[in-house]
C-alpha cells in the first residue's frame, strides 16, 4: 500500500507489527513473576522501617518469626488452614453443583429464567456479612452455617456467570443445528455445553475467590479454629504479624487455587 501526501504518492507506507496478545515465553513471565514478588517484598520491607507504620504493619521478618512460632509450638497454623480450606471446598462445591443446573435452566427455558433471576439478582447485591445473624438463628453456631454462608456467596456469583455464558452461545451454530435435523438434546449436549464450558471454569475461578473472601465473614459464626478464628483472635491481642500471616495465606491459597483452575482450563479447552 502506498501513502499519500499533499504531492502526491510519496511510497510504500510502512507496515506495522500486529500487537501480540499471547502470554510471551514461559522464561519471561517467570522472571517477571519472580521480580515482581522479590520487589513488593523489598517495599514491604522499606516501609516498615518507619516506627510509626510498622506500629500496624509487621514487618516480613515478623511475620515470618510468627510463621515459625505457630508451626514449631503446636501445629496451630496448619490446622487453621486445613479446617478453613474444608469450610471453603464444601461451601464451593456446593454452590457449584447447584449453579451449574440452574444457570442451565435459566438460559434453556425462558419461563423458569423470568421465575428466579429476579431473586437471583435480589440476593445477589445483600452483603453475605449482612446475612449471618439469620443464618445463626436457623443453624446455630456449628459447621453448617459457615458452609451455608460461603454456598450462598459462590452460588449466586456463578449461575449468574455460567448463565451469562450460556447467552453467549452463537445463535448461527443452534440455527445450522435444526436445518440438519438436531434435536433439543443435540444441541443441548453437542453445542450449549462445550460452548459454556469455558464460562462454568471462569465462573469456578470466580466462585473459589469469593469463597475466600467470604470465609471470614463465614467464621465470624463463632469458632476456635480457622484461619479467620486465628486473625480475629490476634487482632484483640493487636498481635499484628499473625494478623499479616492469617492475610497472606488467604492470598497464597488463592493465587494457587486460580493457577489450578487456569491449568485445567488450557488442558480441556485446547478445541477453542
Amino acid at each position: 500500500m502506498f501513502s499519500k501526501s499533499k504531492s502526491g504518492y510519496s511510497g510504500p507506507r510502512k507496515s506495522r507489527k500486529l500487537k501480540d496478545f499471547g502470554d510471551g515465553p514461559k522464561k519471561t513471565q517467570r522472571l517477571i513473576t519472580a521480580v515482581s514478588i522479590i520487589s513488593g517484598i523489598l517495599l514491604w520491607f522499606i516501609i516498615t522501617k518507619i516506627p510509626s507504620i510498622n506500629t500496624f504493619l509487621a514487618s516480613p521478618k515478623q511475620v515470618f518469626g510468627a510463621f515459625m512460632s505457630e508451626t514449631a509450638a503446636n501445629n496451630r497454623y496448619w490446622k487453621d488452614i486445613a479446617i478453613s480450606l474444608q469450610r471453603v471446598f464444601v461451601g464451593f462445591g456446593l454452590g457449584f453443583l447447584c449453579a451449574i443446573p440452574i444457570a442451565f435452566l435459566m438460559g434453556w427455558y425462558p419461563k423458569f429464567r423470568n421465575l428466579v433471576e429476579p431473586w437471583i439478582q435480589f440476593f445477589r447485591t445483600i452483603p453475605p456479612i449482612a446475612l449471618i445473624p439469620l443464618v445463626i438463628l436457623a443453624l446455630g453456631l456449628g459447621e453448617k452455617s459457615k458452609y451455608t454462608v460461603i454456598f450462598i456467596s459462590t452460588f449466586l456469583v456463578m449461575v449468574v456467570t455460567i448463565f451469562q455464558g450460556i447467552r453467549e452461545v452463537d445463535r448461527t451454530l443452534v440455527k445450522a443445528a435444526y436445518t440438519f435435523g438436531a434435536t433439543d438434546k443435540n444441541i443441548f449436549f453437542d453445542i450449549m455445553i462445550p460452548a459454556a464450558f469455558p464460562f462454568i471454569l471462569v465462573a469456578a475461578r470466580l466462585g473459589i475467590a469469593t469463597a475466600l473472601t467470604t470465609l471470614i465473614a463465614a467464621e465470624l459464626t463463632g469458632t476456635t479454629f480457622g484461619i479467620g478464628a486465628r486473625i480475629q483472635g490476634a487482632q484483640q491481642f493487636m498481635n499484628t504479624s499473625i494478623v499479616l500471616l492469617g492475610i497472606i495465606s488467604i492470598g497464597v491459597i488463592g493465587y494457587a487455587l486460580d493457577k489450578i483452575i487456569l491449568l485445567i482450563e488450557k488442558k480441556t479447552t485446547r478445541w477453542k
